[in-house]
């Protein structure tokens, strides 16, 4: 097995960290040492969002991913942000490095809105506003990340994409032509691409710049609605240990990869750690429902 990576000193920032697989994310960096900068609209009570014309509420708050976090030992820093607005997302990666001492060393990328609908019927504001999410977001948050990690001479992004992103397979399923993903599925394969771009834009700086997607998928409370209640999904910690082997090694070692968290842990052979660090998770293959268009590394 790969031996776990040390994070000791570094300051990661992580997006969408409330609840989920941001969360998620969070207490595995803090785990293996990392003080990490949790940021999200919810600070101490959920914030109410819209999906579909109708105003919802779902659980989860900076403060309780910090109390996760430093029950565990680690060290966490909360941040609201709305990264909707957009000199609030701008601002952001400044005032994570302020707040943790002056550096920015990680910087993962997850926070998402979906609303899937047919593309016929989707509105411009909800068109606009998944591109935000996956492809506009992620954009202004490396631009003001990318200063504090040349000053260090090193750094790492780490932008949560989705096997949704993969070319459909032919004939199309019925799911690919009901489920109304389209413009998710568009968004997140942008995001792959600027990925790789940014990597190559990077590599000089010792700067790597990666992605990591569910193998299938996993039921957050986010998502819970858009996934069909008969999906088997996977656990939240294999994705977390994928994010965690992205965010350590140098650039010339492993940049511009797409990795996909049950096939890259099982090809590597990186032993996949409970969110705490504590206990360890069986090696499990990935399942056979994962899209086609993975390849046994898990990596594209």
């Amino acid at each position: 097995m790969v031996q776990e990576p040390d994070l000791s000193g570094k300051i990661a920032l992580v997006t969408g960290a409330s609840r989920g697989i941001g969360r998620a994310i969070a207490q595995r960096l803090a785990a293996a040492g990392a003080t990490v900068v949790v940021t999200a609209r919810s600070m101490s009570a959920p914030v109410a969002g819209e999906r579909a014309g109708t105003s919802i509420t779902m659980s989860g708050t900076l403060e309780e991913t910090v109390r996760l976090i430093e029950q565990a030992g680690g060290k966490a820093i909360p941040l609201a942000a709305d990264i909707e607005d957009e000199a609030q997302c701008r601002a952001l990666a400044d005032r994570a490095a302020e707040a943790a001492g002056g550096r920015l060393d990680i910087l993962v990328n997850n926070a998402g809105f979906a609303d899937f609908v047919a593309v016929a019927d989707m509105s411009l504001e909800t068109f606009d506003r998944t591109l935000m999410h996956y492809v506009r977001a992620p954009f202004l948050l490396a631009q003001g990340a990318i200063p504090h990690m040349r000053k260090a001479g090193a750094g790492w992004i780490v932008n949560i994409s989705s096997q949704d992103s993969l070319p459909p397979a032919r004939p199309f399923p019925p799911y690919e032509k009901d489920r109304g993903y389209a413009i998710y599925a568009a968004a997140k394969a942008a995001l792959n691409r600027m990925t790789q771009g940014l990597a190559a834009e990077l590599e000089q700086d010792n700067i790597a710049v990666n992605a990591v997607g569910p193998s299938t998928a996993i039921r957050t409370p986010g998502a819970d609605s858009i996934i069909p209640e008969e999906y088997p999904t996977e656990d939240v910690e294999y994705l977390a240990e994928t994010v965690l082997a992205m965010s350590h090694l140098p650039a010339s070692e492993r940049t511009g990869l797409i990795g996909f968290s049950m096939h890259f842990p099982w090809h590597h052979a990186i032993e996949v750690r409970s969110l705490d660090g504590a206990g360890t998770f069986p090696r499990r293959e990935p399942p056979a429902w994962s899209h086609p268009g993975i390849s046994p590394s898990g990596e594209y």
